[in-house]
């Protein structure tokens, strides 16, 4: 009898085992990782109602972790590596040296639809935008035409940086300005700027954040920007400004991590961002939509689209980064 009951309860403990183990797979595989930026994840930003959606349609559960740029979100993953706890990474700029094969290669349903998309590349893109000056206009401050422009006296202490150590928005206006004048003259440009500049930034949220609050009545950012003040605030006193020597324009991507266990759910949510969620984007994100078949608001008629986009004649592998950021920090940190 004894014995009899140590088989039976064995037996218990092995379906319970098997039991606990389905059920424990069949609640990971209705959930995902995603790492983004600070911007895409804060109150303001369009994560938090993106996932609602999301979690709303499907049942799944997603978890939104945000990091302090794009750049501290790369290098967190290549921190964690085979272990990362990602499943999706959203918020990958073309200006930022990544290492692709870490991916899931796959095709997006509406692929043909997409600005930026690349059938050999892993990576997917979700939004656009181009880099560009933003001013306040009633501040009544100068308004510059040329990039040249910005290092004259009459803007001391009047234009917000990035810092592209940091930020992939101030690693894009580093790569703008090395389109135009090429590395050595950007240099010289960067330094110029470094003694003008009220203040270079770690990072795009606090560089507008004290924009508008009124520290400065210029701040680099996006052409696109002024239509955030205009949907939400009914606000047309901020302004994309054109320069002369043209604009650099950026892609951001997102991507499935090899090492993710719920690669199909992944995919849906993916699919989610480019389909449902474009809109969203295009007005939480303040970017052009990657998908050409999204309507727009007509708050986007604020949207300065320039008429030169400068080439991208520069490299962007990682061994070239790292050469641009040691230049820029010769020439700025000093």
């Amino acid at each position: 009898m004894k014995k009899l009951t140590i088989i039976l309860s064995l037996f218990m403990f092995v379906v319970f085992s098997v039991f606990a183990k389905g059920s424990s797979e069949k609640v990971k595989s209705n959930e995902i990782t995603v790492y983004a930026y600070d911007s895409f994840t804060s109150d303001w930003g369009p994560g938090a109602d993106l996932v609602a959606a999301f979690e709303e349609k499907t049942g799944a559960k997603v978890n939104l972790l945000g990091f302090d740029g794009a750049l501290e979100m790369l290098a967190q993953v290549n921190f964690e590596g085979s272990s990362c706890e990602a499943d999706v990474v959203l918020g990958i700029a073309d200006t930022m040296a990544c290492d692709s094969d870490m991916f899931v290669k796959w095709t997006p349903k509406c692929s043909s639809s997409l600005d930026g998309y690349f059938k050999d590349s892993p990576l997917i893109p979700f939004d656009y935008g181009v880099f560009a000056f933003v001013y306040n206009s009633k501040t009544g401050s100068p308004r510059p035409t040329s990039l040249a422009e910005l290092t004259s006296e009459k803007y001391k202490d009047q234009v917000i940086l990035i810092d592209p150590r940091t930020s992939s928005v101030g690693l894009g206006a580093l790569l703008w300005t090395i389109n135009v004048y090429g590395e050595e003259k950007a240099m010289d440009w960067w330094s110029e700027m470094a003694q003008n500049a009220l203040t270079i930034s770690n990072s795009w949220s606090n560089a507008y954040g004290l924009f508008t609050e009124g520290e400065a009545p210029l701040v680099l950012s996006y052409t696109t920007s002024p239509v955030y003040h205009v949907l939400y605030e009914e606000n047309k006193d901020y302004v994309a400004l054109e320069f002369e020597e043209g604009h650099y324009m950026t892609t951001e991507y997102m991507g499935i991590l090899k090492t993710s266990d719920n690669k199909d759910l992944a995919k849906q949510f993916c699919e989610f961002i480019l389909t449902e969620g474009q809109s969203r984007i295009a007005t939480d994100n303040t970017m052009f939509p990657a998908n050409r078949d999204t309507e727009l608001p007509e708050a986007f008629e604020y949207a300065l689209m320039p008429s030169l986009i400068v080439n991208k004649n520069v490299e962007t592998d990682t061994s070239s980064i790292d050469r641009y950021i040691d230049l820029w920090t010769k020439a700025v940190v000093r």
